[in-house]
Formats: C-alpha cells, sequence, structure tokens
C-alpha cells in the first residue's frame, strides 16, 4: 500500500482514484475478531479461515477496525450516486470557494446507451455508432457554450456560488473520502454489479482491483467469493429451483404464479428476468420458457 500513496489511477477521460493515508490490515481484522470472541476463535487457526468465517457468516464489525482516505475526482452526475453512500466522512471541492474545475466527462461516440426495458433506472444496447456521432458532436459543442457562460459571468463580476448554476452535471467534481472497509466493501458490492451505472462501476472497480485487493487481500478475496461471486435467492426463487431440480417443472410455474413474476401475455417482471439470469448460472430453465 505504502508504494501506491498519493498514486493517480486513471479513470474514465479525466478522472481518478488515489489513496492518501489508510489505517489497518488483514491483521486488524483478526486482532479484532479475536478479542471480541474470546477463546471461541482458538478453534480457527489460521488469519485466512478467520476472515472468510467473518464474511461468509456477516459478522462486520471486525471489518470497520480498517480505514482508508481516498481523494477522487469524479463527474457531478456520477457523485451524486456516490454520495448517497452515508457511511463516509466527505470533504468535497467547492464552487462556492473556487472555480469550477474546467472539465467536463466526454462521451465516445460508441458509448451512447439505450433506455434498459425493464430496469427503470439502468442501460440497455449500445446506439447506433452514426447515432453516438452526433449526440458526441452536440455534447461537445453544449460542454464549450456552458463554460463559456460561466466564464463570461465570472468575469462580469456574478457570485461563483451563482455563476455555477448551469455548469452540466458532466462536470468533475474533487473530494477527500474516508471510510471504513465493511462500509467500503458495502459500496463495492452495488456499484460493482453489472447493474450498476458503467460511469461509476468504473470507479468501484478501480477502488476494489487496484486498492482493496493490495490493501487487504485476504478479506478482498473472501469479498469476491461471498459477495461479488454469491448467488443469493429469496425464499421463492429457492423453491422454484427444488422443485426444477426435482423435475417438477409444472409446480416451479405454480409458484412463478403464486409471487406474480410473469404478467399479462406472460410479460416478465424484473424480478422475474432476475431470476432466469440466475437459472442460467445453474444450468436451468426458467419454467415459463418452452
Amino acid at each position: 500500500m505504502n508504494e501506491i500513496l498519493g498514486v493517480p489511477f486513471p479513470v474514465l477521460d479525466d478522472g481518478f482514484v488515489r489513496v492518501l493515508d489508510y489505517m489497518g490490515s488483514d491483521a486488524s481484522i483478526v486482532q479484532a475478531a479475536r478479542v471480541s470472541y474470546g477463546r471461541g476463535t482458538k478453534k480457527v487457526s489460521q488469519d485466512r479461515a478467520l476472515i472468510r468465517y467473518l464474511m461468509q457468516h456477516w459478522h462486520t464489525t471486525p471489518f470497520e477496525m480498517c480505514e482508508i482516505k481516498l481523494h477522487v475526482r469524479v463527474p457531478m452526475d456520477c457523485w451524486r450516486q456516490w454520495i448517497r453512500h452515508r457511511t463516509a466522512n466527505v470533504n468535497e471541492y467547492s464552487t462556492r470557494y473556487s472555480v469550477a474545475i474546467d472539465s467536463a466527462a466526454k462521451t465516445d461516440p460508441n458509448a451512447w446507451r439505450s433506455q434498459a426495458a425493464l430496469n427503470r433506472q439502468g442501460s440497455g444496447e449500445s446506439l447506433d455508432p452514426a447515432v453516438g456521432e452526433e449526440l458526441s458532436r452536440e455534447e461537445a459543442e453544449l460542454h464549450e457554450t456552458c463554460r463559456k457562460v460561466y466564464q463570461r459571468r465570472l468575469e462580469s463580476g456574478v457570485a461563483r456560488e451563482q455563476a455555477r448554476k448551469d455548469l452540466p452535471l458532466s462536470t468533475y467534481t474533487e473530494a477527500y473520502w474516508k471510510i471504513d472497509l465493511h462500509n467500503l466493501l458495502h459500496f463495492l458490492q452495488l456499484r460493482m454489479d453489472e447493474n450498476a451505472q458503467y460511469e461509476i462501476r468504473c470507479y468501484a472497480k478501480t477502488i476494489g482491483c487496484e486498492i482493496v485487493k493490495k490493501w487487504a487481500p485476504l478479506a478482498w478475496e473472501a469479498f469476491e467469493d461471498y459477495r461479488l461471486g454469491a448467488l443469493h435467492l429469496s425464499h421463492g426463487e429457492a423453491d422454484v429451483i427444488a422443485r426444477l431440480v426435482a423435475g417438477d417443472r409444472d409446480g416451479a410455474r405454480d409458484i412463478v404464479e403464486k409471487w406474480g413474476w410473469i404478467g399479462a401475455a406472460g410479460k416478465k417482471t424484473l424480478e422475474a428476468a432476475e431470476l432466469e439470469e440466475k437459472l442460467a448460472k445453474l444450468g436451468l430453465t426458467a419454467p415459463w420458457a418452452s
């Protein structure tokens, strides 16, 4: 970790994440757990086994013994999602006191995404690159116009707190973000998920794979196994899988009807789509499929 202190890891076109400070390691997690559990942990002879046990059984407080302070540079629209995780200490660059950062996140013509059909807050397939070319051109023009208007207001003596009001959400901001490992892993579990927005997913993957993996490798290994790579089932989903494994597709369909996962004219709900993905990972076919 000392080797990467202050080293910026680039994200998107002009963003970055860098470690300012940190406290603790895998050893701190183990130490805290053994103080808490006392003699009961003497049966666990290895640090790795203990950390995996803690992760598997959701014993979270030992992971709070590790803390990290990051310096992040991120587009404001992405930062709005980020700041909703209210489990960190934050100090953000202020455009009331300072001139706004002269940089805005640009979108490659091939990177424009359609709205997802089922997930109202998510993205679908990529748009036609020809359409993307036009959208990126308009984006560049908008960024330039907004910046010129902002600069003209400042030059005219308008207060910075008012001059900023029409800056686009693509404008970069910077912040110091201090968080303990338990809450950081929760953040990463949500924001590394394939259903998370691509832009914040890029930051989450950088933090996880480039920083946390070096900082607490045993905790990261357990996190990958029991959180990122795990398959979580609801009561209804477990029932469907049990019926399918037993060869009772009719019974599985009955459960799907009971939970209302298939609507009128066979239209799938979001829950049905998510179940279908889980069944595919297990090599099973959804009960509503022919």
